[in-house]
């Protein structure tokens, strides 16, 4: 930390330009936003500057009980704060990675991450009015892009709506009514689901709801709309505005992590059509690892992850959907197919990398780990 503020270590000639892969960062900071919700600061001893999209995540490279743990969060913070970025984490009951970094990660320690990835975003889809819906901790996302848009002084006309379940939980409230303060531009509005007792509080109260959104953005027709939160809540607001009649090209949301395939009835014809193909005898063809001595008969049309976890061999990955490029390796001689959402590079690709969440064996293969 003591080179931090050097005039050599702001000195652009010597300033890098942060790109998605693999990074060793350090903890400066560590800051309680609620009762259980916390932001982890980060930078590098080198000068960095952390340009990202709002709204992309990073990938987290843990040993967490002797054990190599991936998991992707959200930057909350903006890019116009170049030097540094920030998650916020929630504290889940249960949760291996929120819980250790709640209970052990501090200002100093060292640890890797992958990215920035993500096809959601403010920069991809440009518009002079938004709408930011949030739910929970899925405020992240969306208060990077509104810190963006005030921090550059920016035009865009903002309404911000966030949902809690009660005062205590609201993430930012502080900075948020800071920013609501200070420009004309940016409209916030605070919906908790309940009031503990002895809680004042003088905001909406329940669930987002379309009387609701009426008062709080009348002309949501004419915005583009960003929204994260769980699932039941994003399930909730996409029927809210198809109701509505919203243009859904318009409306983008933050599913990395969902299951692909939503429909409950489709789900079950494919995993009864599943259940009857493990019954037939499968083509195979060879995988061979040969920094590992592996050659090991797999099943034709696997992804590599499941081919390698065939053969022994456990290939880390996050959010399993071909965005965090967490599972990235190299394909030496052999067939593929791979069909990912913005987590690897044209560079990588044409060096022969591949995402091997989303890459399907055609022949047999030979892979670098």
């Amino acid at each position: 930390m003591s080179d931090f503020n050097t005039s050599d270590f702001l000195n652009p000639m010597n300033t890098q330009i942060w790109g998605n892969g693999r990074h060793l960062v350090r903890c400066v900071t560590v800051i309680p936003e609620t009762h259980d919700v916390t932001t982890f600061t980060f930078s590098m001893n080198e000068p960095v500057m952390f340009f990202f999209k709002p709204g992309q995540f990073v990938t987290l490279e843990l040993d967490i009980a002797e054990e190599r743990i991936m998991r992707s969060y959200t930057i909350s913070s903006s890019p116009s704060i170049p030097y540094s970025f920030s998650i916020t984490v929630k504290r889940v009951p249960g949760g291996v990675v929120s819980n250790w970094l709640h209970d052990n990660l501090k200002a100093g320690d060292q640890i890797a991450v992958h990215g920035p990835v993500g096809r959601f975003n403010c920069m991809d889809f440009p518009s002079d009015k938004v709408l930011l819906l949030s739910g929970g901790v899925g405020i992240t996302p969306v208060m990077s892009m509104a810190r963006w848009w005030f921090n550059t002084d920016s035009e865009v006309d903002m309404v911000f709506a966030h949902s809690a379940r009660s005062p205590k939980d609201i993430i930012y409230a502080k900075e948020l009514e800071y920013m609501s303060t200070r420009i004309d531009n940016f409209k916030m509005h605070l919906i908790c689901e309940r009031t503990n007792v002895g809680e004042a509080w003088g905001g909406y109260r329940g669930y987002l709801n379309s009387h609701m959104l009426q008062l709080l953005a009348p002309d949501f027709m004419e915005r583009e709309v960003f929204c994260c939160g769980p699932s039941p809540y994003m399930k909730a607001i996409r029927a809210l505005l198809e109701n509505s009649g919203f243009d859904m090209s318009r409306y983008h949301e933050e599913s990395f992590g969902e299951t692909p395939i939503k429909d409950v009835e489709q789900a079950e014809k494919h995993a009864a059509q599943a259940e009857l193909e493990d019954l037939q005898p499968k083509p195979a063809v060879m995988l061979r690892i040969p920094e590992m001595g592996i050659l090991q008969e797999v099943g034709l049309d696997l992804t590599l992850n499941e081919a390698a976890a065939e053969a022994g061999v456990n290939i880390s990955k996050a959010c399993g959907l071909g965005i965090c490029g967490a599972c990235r390796v190299k394909v030496i001689h052999g067939e593929y197919d791979m069909n990912h959402n913005g987590g690897i590079s044209e560079e990588e690709i044409e060096e022969g990398y591949v995402l091997s969440c989303c890459t399907r064996v055609k022949s047999d293969i030979e892979i670098e780990i």
